[in-house]
């Protein structure tokens, strides 16, 4: 006997296209025209701390640095989708769903720079600091999901992983779990094409990422992850329902993996320039100048506004002195005499002042 005992499918959503023309009949209830404007004002924004952090670091003010831009709608979409109460946990690059929920810039600031104290995130923000192990963060954000589900929270915990990340084993036992315990996780995909310098292609025959959430018992979909309005939607439906969803954006990366990364030793031009006509946040632009929500004033205005908030985080991270006992207190639970010295020789360095001691 031969008989089929599964058919699965993976639907593809898209609701503004590149010339911010919108599908009505996909179009989310209760999306306002101010929710959009903000969604422009949040993705410009993210691109505009995305350009000063990336200049800071070629300054030598920052540390290495993962570049977010041509990814703004998947992460705009996806944070402004989200509830109070809601959690989420980030990989490396999720700067955009840290200002949506948030996180104080200079604070931002300091984690660019290297100092831990960056790294913790205020309780009202709701998420995890930066992760950059790939794909570990997956299983802390389905132990995370289970946790609300055990305690009963009308809550949801949302996750981030890149394309390549869908190949680690962390990414298959999160899923594995999330399904079987039936745990509010919002898995996103930010299918970016490339992870590092290995293309989409070699990182799965699998005709997309988002059918690997099948085999898991998921539901699963592919968006546009360069169309906010989509992305948005897309979430937001997820988190309406009870159980996992698995959401694979398709997005791509317009700058270097890290500052650590030369693309064009192993990427054609053509491909950039193919994807820049998809650009997330010109597309919305065009949207909202049609229907006169938008000109020319407001813009010169609202980058203004945001090169002075980006400049005033700037300058008030960069009078943090850290502690140097800290780097000394939490290495050994009884401190051996030569770290005594060291530590000694700190305190009385440049680190702060007398007055600070």
């Amino acid at each position: 006997m031969l008989k089929r005992v599964f058919n699965g499918g993976i639907n593809y959503l898209q609701i503004m296209d590149e010339l911010g023309q919108i599908d009505t009949t996909l179009f989310p209830e209760g999306l306002s025209d101010g929710q959009i404007v903000d969604m422009y004002k949040n993705m410009s924004l993210a691109r505009a701390l995305d350009a000063k952090i990336l200049s800071l670091q070629r300054q030598g003010r920052a540390v290495t640095y993962a570049p977010l831009i041509g990814q703004e709608a998947t992460q705009i979409g996806s944070a402004m989708a989200m509830r109070n109460g809601d959690y989420f946990v980030p990989n490396f690059r999720q700067h955009g769903v840290f200002v949506v929920r948030g996180m104080p810039l200079d604070v931002l600031f300091l984690y660019w720079e290297g100092y831990e104290e960056g790294n913790m995130i205020p309780k009202e923000v709701g998420g995890l600091p930066y992760i950059v192990p790939v794909a570990s963060q997956l299983p802390h954000a389905a132990g995370l999901a289970y946790a609300m589900k055990y305690q009963k929270k009308e809550s949801a915990v949302i996750t981030y992983v890149g394309d390549g990340g869908t190949s680690e084993g962390d990414f298959y036992e999160a899923l594995n779990f999330a399904g079987v315990m039936n745990v509010p996780l919002v898995t996103i995909i930010e299918n970016n094409q490339w992870a590092i310098s290995v293309p989409r292609a070699k990182q799965s025959a699998a005709q997309t990422l988002a059918q690997k959430g099948i085999a898991a018992g998921i539901e699963s979909l592919q968006v546009d992850g360069n169309d906010v309005i989509a992305v948005y939607k897309a979430v937001k439906d997820a988190l309406a329902k009870d159980g996992p969803t698995l959401i694979e954006c398709m997005t791509y990366r317009m700058s270097m993996h890290t500052t650590a990364d030369d693309p064009t030793k192993y990427r054609d031009d053509d491909e950039v320039a193919m994807w820049k006509t998809k650009d997330p946040i010109n597309r919305v632009r065009l949207y909202l100048g049609r229907r006169s929500l938008w000109n020319d004033d407001l813009e010169k205005a609202m980058q203004e506004e945001q090169k002075k908030l980006i400049d005033g985080a700037v300058e008030k991270a960069e009078t943090f002195k850290p502690d140097p006992k800290s780097i000394f207190e939490h290495v050994y639970s009884t401190m051996p005499e030569i770290l005594k010295g060291e530590l000694d020789d700190a305190v009385e360095s440049n680190f702060y002042t007398k007055e600070e001691q």
